[in-house]
Parts: C-alpha cells; structure tokens; sequence
C-alpha cells in the first residue's frame, strides 16, 4: 500500500500571529515557519503503518513556493521515502489545492491518503473532504485511532456523544485530529539522510490546475483588546448590570 501525506508548511505555533500594516494578511517576513502541527500528526500515523509492514511507501507533498521543500524534508526525516513539491507563488485556497490533490493522487496511485483535518493558519477544514468528493472515495475526518485491516480500514473518530467507529474500504482519505498520536522528533542521522531523498518539483499547469484563488481577502484585523472586569457588591448589582447596561437579560 502506498500513502501519500500532503503537508503544510505555517507560522510556528509558538510564533505570535502579527496582521500587515496595511491589513492584507498575516506578517511571514521573518517569521519562523514549520509544518502544520495537525500535517506532523498524519506523518506520523502514516509512518506507523509503514514500520507494522502495512505500507510499502510514504509519499509527502506540499504545495507553495520554493520553501516547502524544507517541509517536505521534515517529513523525510520523520521517515517519509520520497517528497513532491507543486511549486506555485498563487494563493492556494482549500478548493484549489484540493484539485492538485487529487491530480497527485491520479499521478501517484496511492491506496490511502491522510492529512491534517485542519491547518492552524485558517483554520478552514475542508480540504480532505472536497479531495474525497472529488476523488469520490470513501473519508473519515478527525481520526483518534487507525486501524489496518487488509484493504479496509477502521477508524475511530471523537464525536459529541463519546467514540464512533467507522469501516471504510480503500482507497480512502482519512484527516487526522491531535490526540491520534505522538509526533517523533527527526533525529540528526535520519536529517543527514532525508538530504539525499528525492523531491520531484512540479508546477500546477503540469497538472492541468489553476490555482488562481476564487475568494478574495477584504481586510484582516487583529481582534480587539478585552476589558477589564467589574467587581460587583451582590447578586442584586449584578442582575441590574447584565439587564441595565449589559443589556443581556
């Protein structure tokens, strides 16, 4: 079985997010960037299948400009066999980068697919489930357990009333939530190593994809401050605040 994992290269979670000046975006000049936390936890699931002899190779593709590369050789160093860039400076919207998705997945073939359900730069969530509906293949979003069973899959997913398992037969794609695993840090041998792993380099018109965005970005702000609290004497001075001046009974 073949895995492919597609991984986001974002500000640092521990970076604090600044908006540009002129309010177009987020400020990435000089910004440490690293791979998407919930891209790191996929890695590291689909290399787990691989180390139980339930995979043969594990592809990771990242999509963006030239700097990507440095994702995909995390992921070469976590264990991941070979990287493939879709090089492109256009702003990739979830829909688009979907759609070079799945023109990876016909390039490539994989059996199985996983991606973080979700990146911590817009939070979107939606494109695992545009690539299976594109691809028309079964999904299971917000994995907390994967289990391998010759070519089906069981999947375990957290939802609102406890735990929900889920049968799906492959090829599938599967989106991953933080509690299904443990990310292992790339050692320096296996970072020495992950230099000399192939990264086929490829442009989205190869693909036959535009990537040109379909929504386009008004203005970003930064949310406005809190303020402070108010201390009240009793029970009867809080009603009268909350009804009065709050105005929210």
């Amino acid at each position: 079985m073949k895995i492919l994992v597609p991984v986001k290269r974002v500000v640092d979670y521990n970076v604090k997010v600044r908006v540009r000046a002129d309010g177009s975006g987020v400020e990435t000049a000089g910004v440490k960037m690293s791979m998407n936390p919930f891209d790191e936890i996929a890695v590291e699931e689909a290399i787990r299948i691989k180390e139980r002899g339930q995979a043969s190779e594990v592809i990771a593709v990242s999509l963006g400009p030239q700097a990507c590369t440095e994702t995909i050789r995390t992921a070469l160093a976590m264990g991941a066999d070979r990287g493939i860039l879709v090089e492109t400076d256009a702003e990739l919207q979830p829909l688009a980068v979907a759609k070079l998705l799945r023109a990876i997945v016909e390039r490539e073939r994989p059996e199985l697919v996983i991606l973080g359900k979700q990146a911590i730069d817009d939070d979107m969530n939606a494109t695992g489930q545009m690539l299976a509906g594109l691809l028309n293949w079964p999904q299971a979003t917000f994995a907390f357990k994967i289990g391998v069973e010759g070519n089906s899959l069981q999947v375990t997913r957290e939802v609102d009333g406890g735990l929900e398992t889920l049968a799906l037969s492959l090829p599938a794609v599967i989106t991953t939530d933080l509690r299904l695993n443990e990310p292992r840090y790339a050692s320096l041998p296996n970072i020495m190593k992950a230099r000399k792993k192939p990264i086929e380099t490829l442009r989205p018109e190869e693909l036959g994809v535009d990537p040109r965005p379909r929504l386009r970005v008004l203005k970003v702000s930064e949310p406005p401050k809190r303020q402070a609290g108010k201390k009240v004497a009793s029970v009867a001075e809080l009603v009268e605040k909350l009804r009065f001046e709050a105005k929210v009974i």
